[in-house]
């Protein structure tokens, strides 16, 4: 059986840093978690089918007690929760995938830079762990950015961290990336538009318990 150049580069993307790790889905397997097709700025993509996902990882509007700001856009990286500050103690509140083991980063950053189906290009050091990945990807429907990214600065430099969409729907909830915190598509495109240049970004730093 031939394998096309498509096929070939999407199972690379499956197994890398950046998707979900261990082994990837079947296709066949992987197609449940899809409804249909939508569009977005002119392009087509997979519509999540949100009936397969556990309720606690659906966007949902929350209370939240936290002295940030409104505005504020806090990571949970523990419960795999990303909030976005509203007034009144409350919050809109997102599930998201975040680092594996050794990948976990905290702190305090700032969104300097979005970008509409965002190219890709893995850093050196991803590549040294994938020698297979592209080098560069465009953006589209099966760029492992999905329809949007939002990059995260600290002091001006770039951390190399976004905040980005997925088109593995599955991996939300889990501890799947190189660092980057990943969303679902239509959850991308939502929080997109809420979040202007300059938009502060906390990601908690959770403090092993310890044994009395």
């Amino acid at each position: 059986m031939s394998i096309t150049r498509r096929q070939l580069v999407g199972a690379a993307l499956a197994a890398a840093a950046i998707p979900v790790a261990g082994p990837a889905l079947a296709q066949s397997a992987a197609s449940r978690w899809f409804a249909g097709t939508t569009e977005d700025n002119g392009v087509v993509y997979r519509a999540t089918d949100f009936k397969k996902i556990k309720p606690q990882w659906r966007r949902q509007l929350v209370k939240y007690y936290s002295t940030e700001p409104q505005g504020t856009i806090v990571i949970d990286t523990r419960h795999h929760f990303l909030y976005v500050i509203f007034e009144n103690q409350t919050a809109l509140r997102y599930g998201v995938g975040v680092g594996k083991e050794g990948f976990k980063w905290y702190g305090r950053a700032q969104i300097d830079r979005k970008a509409i189906w965002p190219d890709w290009t893995p850093p050196p050091e991803m590549l040294l762990r994938r020698p297979e990945l592209p080098k560069f990807m465009k953006g589209g429907p099966d760029n492992p950015l999905g329809p949007r990214a939002l990059y995260l600065y600290r002091n001006g430099g770039d951390l190399g961290y976004r905040v980005h969409g997925t088109v593995e729907p599955w991996s939300i909830g889990s501890d799947v990336s190189s660092g980057c915190i990943r969303m679902f598509p239509e959850d991308v495109i939502d929080l997109y538009q809420r979040t202007p240049i300059g938009t502060n970004v906390l990601v908690l730093e959770h403090i092993a318990e310890k044994g009395i």
